[in-house]
Parts: C-alpha cells; structure tokens; sequence
C-alpha cells in the first residue's frame, strides 16, 4: 500500500510566542510537528503494519523543517520528500501548499493520503481537502476512525461532538483528529536509522509549475494576540446592593441586557 502523509513544522503553542512587526519572531521560538500531523503519521504507521506497503512523509518548507521530518523516519516513516519553494515564491498559502503537494502526488499512485485535521498555526484546515481535490479523490475530515478492507474504508468522523460514519473507497485522502490514535515515541533505534532514511529535496522547478501557478490567494495583513483579560470584579455590601450594582454593571458596561 502507499501511504503518504503531509506534514508541517509549526512553532510549540505551550511555548511563548512573541511577535514582531505582526508577524511571529521566529529567534526564540520552539518548533514541532504539528500535533495533530503526529496522528496521521501514527495511524498511516499502523495502516502500513497491517496492510503492508510503505510511508512517506511530505513536507513543503526549507531545510529548517528536516528535524520535524527525522522526527517522523524516527517514529517509523520509510522514507521523506522535502518541497522547497521559499527561494521561488514570495507568498504563499493554503492554496499554494496544496497545489504544490498536489503536482507532486499526481503520478505517485498514493492509495491513501493522510494529513491533520487543522495546523495549530493557522488553524484552516484547507490544506488537506484542497489536495484531494486537485487530485480528484475522495476525502474525509476529522476523522477519529478508519477501517480499510481491500479498496473499501469505513471512516468514523468526529462532527461537533458526536460521530458520523462514512464508507467510501481508495485513493482516500483523510485528516486526522485528536483521538484517533496514540502517536508514539520515536524510539533510540529509531532515531538512529532515521538518519539514514532517503530524504528527497525538490525544489518548484522540479514540478514543472511556475510562481503564477502557485500565487497566494490570501494575504495575511496582520498577526496579534488576543487582548489581555482584564481582572474581575468584587462586589461588596449587603446582598440586595450587590444585585443593584451587578445588574447596573450588566447594563451600563457590559452590555448584554
């Protein structure tokens, strides 16, 4: 079976970020694999175990990604490509990840795709699906389950607290939730032959495409974070008082009656 998961380096959100000119300063931030990427390469592992075939792990960023992605070969991965278009394109977003991910899978044959269900840096969840629809596949979002039996797959996906299950078939693209898995810990051994697994470097002219094919869609004016909660207040005094001045305070300041 091939298997292909996409993955993105993301900085640590229980680090502390700092920004700068509205945008993130990268100097003194923690990077990882996005979380819930981690849940695709585990359960595209566990498919592999069972089904036979092989791994591989798809990123599209610069050579500052390759600890992510011998984070992956060292969980178990077979082997990695790293798409690198920061000298070719000056913007990119979504819509370029995908379109470039997409070229790059068109002629691999993957029989099934497997990525996060949203990066915890942006959080759109646009990635995954845009790839499966640039390749004319089917796809299934959050999922929380998945069953394969020859070319058929049963998928349990998560929907705002309850589950729905969907049958459809290969080549699937599926995007991982929390909850379908328990990623693992890259083992010693591990990291050790993950430094002699094959790490493929492409770069966009190796595609074929050029920088109008990949141009952003969006442009992001502005990053921030949010506004610093303000400390509550006490009331005080008899309690028919503080029912006054709670019900004043609704009206006057917060402004929900």
């Amino acid at each position: 079976m091939n298997i292909f998961v996409l993955l993105k380096r993301t900085f640590d959100t229980e680090e502390k970020i700092s920004l700068s000119s509205g945008k993130i300063n990268e100097d003194g931030a923690e990077y990882i694999i996005n979380p819930y990427d981690e849940y695709a390469v585990e359960e595209a592992l566990q498919i592999r175990d069972a089904h036979g075939g092989e791994v591989t792990i798809v990123t599209v960023g610069t050579d500052e990604s390759e600890t992510q992605i011998r984070t992956a070969l060292a969980m178990g991965a077979d082997k990695a490509v790293r798409i690198n278009i920061e000298d070719d394109v000056e913007f990119s977003d979504q819509s370029t990840t995908a379109k470039v991910i997409a070229e790059y899978l068109k002629d691999k044959q993957a029989d099934i795709i497997l990525a996060g269900n949203v990066a915890i840096d942006g959080g759109s969840g646009q990635v995954g699906p845009r790839v499966a629809e640039l390749l004319g596949i089917n796809y299934v979002t959050t999922i929380t389950k998945i069953v394969l039996d020859g070319n058929n797959a049963t998928v349990v996906r998560d929907v705002e607290g309850d589950s729905e299950v969907v049958e459809t078939s290969l080549p699937l693209l599926v995007t991982a939730q929390q909850g379908l898995n328990e990623p693992r810990y890259p083992s010693l051994p591990g990291i050790m032959k993950a430094k002699k697994k094959p790490l493929q470097e492409i770069e966009l002219d190796d595609l074929d495409l050029d920088e109008d094919e990949v141009e952003a869609k969006t442009k992001t004016i502005e990053i921030f974070l949010p506004p610093k909660k303000e400390a509550g207040r006490v009331l005080s005094g008899e309690l028919n008082d503080q029912v006054k001045e709670l019900v004043q305070l609704l009206h006057t300041e917060a402004k929900v009656i």
